[in-house]
């Protein structure tokens, strides 16, 4: 039985009056890969956006349901929503980082958390041979972040987002801005990283979910169409829409 991580309860979401995400409910799996998928303007995006509040960003934005991180209800407003951002992180479409060094980039979160100054460094460290990037960088961490390359500043992406040590990683989009052989580097350390975080994917490339998910979840008109395992939804669809997406006949 897989032990429950992250949730959403009949979740809606409303941009002023328009409705976007239509009564969602879906749990995703400890330890596990679940990719999103679904065509442009399906509400991918912006269901991920709902598990770390960064839609509180949006004054018409407005939410009715649940989302918990195991029993914590994340929109409750006595919980800190600095908190729940260290416990679910998130990496965007395209790599952002700061305008600092790659030492910079790593300590900034861990400064603004009140990690103790000493253990700042091995933290570093361990974040960056965790992300496959501390080889390439261990002699370098005052270069400026910007100065590497895009599979990189990804991978430091990454790095900045696991060095808080997040129970979830959030992940819009991560390989759409790289080439094909820094995405495979990514998608080896997804794989890499679902034995230590729960992670959650948006990805419009059917290969790449099939490569790197235990659970796919189909989207379509801001509704969840279809979750399963990544096998069963790809090799046995069991809604028409579903079947007709992941077949190439969409539309």
């Amino acid at each position: 039985m897989d032990q429950i991580k992250l949730s959403a309860h009949s979740l809606n979401l409303y941009f002023g009056e328009k409705q976007i995400l239509k009564n969602i409910n879906i749990d995703f799996p400890e330890n596990q890969v679940t990719s999103l998928i679904g065509p442009s303007g399906c509400g991918k995006s912006t269901l991920l956006r709902c598990f770390n509040r960064m839609h509180d960003l949006s004054s018409d934005a407005r939410i009715d349901g649940a989302i918990k991180l195991e029993d914590l209800d994340i929109y409750d407003k006595k919980n800190s929503v600095t908190e729940i951002r260290k416990r679910i992180g998130m990496v965007f479409q395209k790599p952002n980082p700061l305008p600092k060094s790659i030492y910079e980039n790593m300590s900034y979160a861990l400064n603004i958390h009140q990690f103790p100054k000493n253990e700042i460094p091995k933290l570093i460290e361990s974040a960056l041979r965790e992300s496959y990037l501390w080889e390439e960088v261990k002699d370098e961490l005052k270069k400026p972040a910007v100065k590497l390359s895009g599979g990189q500043q990804q991978r430091l992406c990454i790095a900045r987002t696991v060095v808080l040590r997040p129970e979830v990683i959030l992940m819009d989009e991560p390989c759409s801005a790289l080439d094909p052989i820094s995405t495979r580097k990514i998608e080896e350390l997804i794989i890499s990283l679902k034995k230590d975080y729960t992670i959650v994917i948006v990805t419009h490339n059917m290969q790449q979910a099939q490569r790197i998910s235990d659970k796919v979840a189909f989207m379509y008109l801001g509704e969840l169409i279809e979750f399963g395992s990544c096998q069963d939804v790809f090799q046995n669809p069991q809604n028409e829409l579903t079947k007709n997406y992941v077949g190439g006949h969409f539309g």
